[in-house]
């Protein structure tokens, strides 16, 4: 059953105005309501913090959908002719993401708005996104600054001052050198509009944009770009960035969220400001510098009962320590004070470590699986006890493929499956035999699409070679026969390149690898994408092996093994990766992997998973009926969470893989019906799992919210689907 947009019968009722700006994607009375629940009184709301908001428009579009539906292409009234335009034309990325925090934070927002959760986000806008990404065969990965232009982007819109609509909004966010010296900077501030699938709710994602000209120098370069290392200082004042504008635009906006949710540590300096302020309330002109150790205690378990925190990943890189000498020349003296009692770092006592910070400051707390949470409580013992696991989940309507989406509409029993991810449990699929058909043939298709991108892309890169210095990443694009063909087993893996997720890991004997499929003579598709961050100088080797063994791959298989690389790994390339696939491969260290959640994104479309027993593959395994697992499988207490490449674990996991990968192999050539039984599996019984309508209720309970009675009940039956916690 497809959305229920019957409210809407021309594009003029889905203009909205306000005071800040008129807006388009969901009617007056809808933005009113959604407006009036995050400005009341009695602060029904949550707000949420994020580094980076994953959310392209090219992968979720429910109102291009509608105008393409309705042929709402022609807007005689007046000024909608650029608006519909620039939804029907315009840009399609919003690249203030790096990877899988980001997109996490996109799917949340969506099943938040799906389900009326009264909520609001907060990240920052940066101008040249996270990087572009180009590969060269013998370089490897080369980094380009990414431009793009959020006022040609659909779905985003700059805020104006009320009573100015021709200046843009602006909030004043305040910041200290160490020896307490107050500037004031200025940003302004962009609106995208999340709306529901039914176009009936939206929950705004307010991006705090600081690269204007009247900014200092530090700010501007901090702005440019997500995640730029370039200094440990600049790090620093990113994180600064996102904390210290929250508060300015909740009450320059009039935002009253009584409760705050930290997605990740990033945005932990709010805590700084909401400590500061209730100090300023309770104690007036005294400084935090004269309180005792008590009086901070109690202000933060004030504070704590505010915020909530989710962490993402048990990596030591993940977690931002900063030194102390450093944060004494860009801070006051008052948050020092809070900062050395509140965020020790157990391992050195020279440095501040925010996710103690962070950690300590809350009432609620949470990992993303069920294994994270034990991984978290051995490295945080002192929080163990409220540490819980509430597992990641994804959004159903933005990963599941077109003609995966058209048959779940299609099929009696999955009516309203947008909206309600527990009918793939209640249906009885396996036996349906028509839906095993119309399965194999939308696989195929999505599959077909996959190959069709990858050959055009050789071409492409052949035709490029005599013109450009790149040269193409691909083995496949210098031979005659380089070409991959549709129906052949086709094994998808696309993450961030870091040494932990062993990218490389089943070409560690690249004869043990040919050798089984000349033995059977079974052709093999590889396809890999992803990206290095731009510093991390050994991620950016493991990407350049995947390059490296190509040919050798595709000499020693005689031509069945076929190993290509695509470049600018991002949400649109993911969605055609994670359809298109016969097999989702996940080859971590265990137990670095949280969660992962492009794995999941594969079994919403009924692809099953090759994986590692880590993060949400022990919940999603169940027992080998939706996927295989290798590797090793001990316990969290006996593990070593070293990186060091001696402690990788590649010669035993790799052969692990071999001994599974004939068995895999066989049953998709030799015994497809049992294939399309794996396949459907993951349908029945992870689709009701791992998605972010199930997990925002599970996040729903924590946030203290009153709902209205029908978002109450969607919350609970979400609830019902899948408790994190339980064993």
């Amino acid at each position: 059953m497809t959305p229920d947009l019957s409210h809407i019968s021309s594009a003029q009722d889905l203009v909205c105005h306000s005071p800040f700006g008129t807006f388009f994607g969901v009617a007056q009375q809808t933005f009113n309501t959604v407006w009036e629940r995050l400005t009341g009184s009695d602060g029904n709301s949550v707000l949420y913090i994020s580094m980076e908001i994953g959310a392209d428009p090219d992968v979720f579009h429910p109102l291009q959908d509608l105008l393409k539906a309705r042929n709402f292409t022609v807007a005689p009234e007046n000024g909608l002719q650029g608006i519909i335009e620039k939804y029907l034309h315009g840009a399609r990325k919003i690249p203030n993401y790096s990877g899988g925090l980001g997109v996490l934070a996109g799917d949340t927002l969506k099943s938040m708005a799906d389900i009326h959760i009264p909520a609001c986000a907060v990240s920052l806008l940066y101008r040249e996104g996270y990087f572009s990404q180009l590969v060269d065969f013998k370089v490897g990965q080369i980094d380009q600054a990414t431009r793009w232009h959020p006022e040609n982007t659909p779905t985003l819109f700059q805020l104006y001052e009320p009573d100015r609509p021709e200046v843009p909004l602006e909030i004043r966010v305040p910041f200290y050198s160490g020896d307490d010296r107050f500037i004031e900077v200025g940003a302004q501030v962009w609106m995208k509009m999340e709306v529901s699938g039914e176009l009936d709710y939206f929950v705004p994602e307010f991006l705090i944009d600081y690269l204007l000209p009247t900014s200092p120098e530090w700010i501007r370069e901090a702005a440019r770009q997500l995640y730029s290392a370039k200094s440990t200082l600049m790090k620093a004042n990113q994180r600064r960035m996102l904390g210290s504008s929250v508060l300015p635009l909740m009450e320059k906006l009039g935002l009253t969220a009584r409760s705050i949710h930290l997605n990740e540590q990033h945005g932990v300096t709010v805590t700084l400001q909401l400590m500061l302020r209730e100090i300023a309330e309770l104690f007036g002109p005294r400084d935090a510098t004269e309180l005792t150790d008590a009086e901070i205690t109690a202000i933060a378990d004030r504070v704590a009962q505010h915020l909530i925190y989710t962490i993402h990943t048990p990596v030591r890189a993940g977690h931002d320590r900063f030194d102390r000498s450093l944060y004494a020349q860009i801070s006051r003296k008052a948050s020092r004070r809070i900062l050395n009692q509140l965020a020790c770092d157990d391992e050195s006592s020279s440095q501040y470590n925010f996710t103690s910070f962070a950690m300590r400051v809350n009432r609620a707390v949470n990992s993303v699986s069920r294994l994270h949470r034990d991984v978290t409580r051995r490295q945080f013992p002192a929080f163990a006890e409220k540490i819980s696991a509430i597992t990641n989940g994804v959004h159903l309507p933005t990963w599941a493929s077109a003609n995966r989406a058209v048959l779940f509409d299609s099929c009696v029993p999955l009516h309203g499956w947008r909206i309600d991810p527990g009918c793939f449990a209640r249906a009885d699929l396996a036996g349906d035999s028509a839906f095993r058909r119309q399965l194999q043939a939308a696989w195929h298709s999505d599959n077909k699409t996959l190959v069709d991108y990858i050959n055009a892309m050789l071409n492409l890169h052949r035709t490029q070679m005599a013109e450009t210095w790149i040269e193409p990443p691909n083995y496949l694009s210098n031979i005659h026969d380089g070409y991959l063909k549709p129906g052949v087993f086709t094994i998808g893996f696309a993450r961030r390149f870091s040494t932990y997720k062993r990218a490389d890991l089943i070409f560690d004997d690249i004869g043990a690898l040919a050798d089984i499929l000349l033995t059977h003579d079974w052709p093999v598709n590889f396809v890999f994408a992803g990206k290095a961050h731009p510093q991390d100088e050994p991620g950016k080797s493991v990407l350049k092996l995947i390059l490296d063994n190509q040919e050798e791959l595709y000499r020693r298989s005689k031509g069945l093994a076929r190993l290509v690389f695509i470049p600018g790994y991002d949400m649109s390339i993911a969605k055609m990766m994670v359809a298109g696939a016969h097999a989702w491969l996940n080859s971590p260290k265990r137990p670095l992997e949280a969660s992962g959640t492009s794995g999941m994104k594969a079994a919403i479309n009924g692809v099953p998973n090759i994986s590692v027993m880590d993060g949400w593959w022990v919940e999603g395994y169940h027992d080998g009926l939706t996927g295989w697992k290798f590797g090793y499988e001990g316990p969290v207490a006996d593990a070593d969470m070293s990186e060091s490449p001696d402690t990788l674990l590649y010669e035993e996991d790799a052969q692990s893989f071999y001994r599974l990968f004939p068995e895999i192999l066989r049953t998709f050539y030799q015994d497809p019906e049992r294939y399309l039984d794996v396949a459907i599996n993951n349908l029945h019984l992870n689709v009701p799992i791992f998605n972010t309508h199930r997990m925002v209720a599970e996040y729903v309970a924590k946030y203290d919210l009153r709902l209205t009675p029908v978002t109450a009940a969607r919350v609970s039956a979400f609830r019902d689907l899948y408790q994190s916690e339980r064993k």
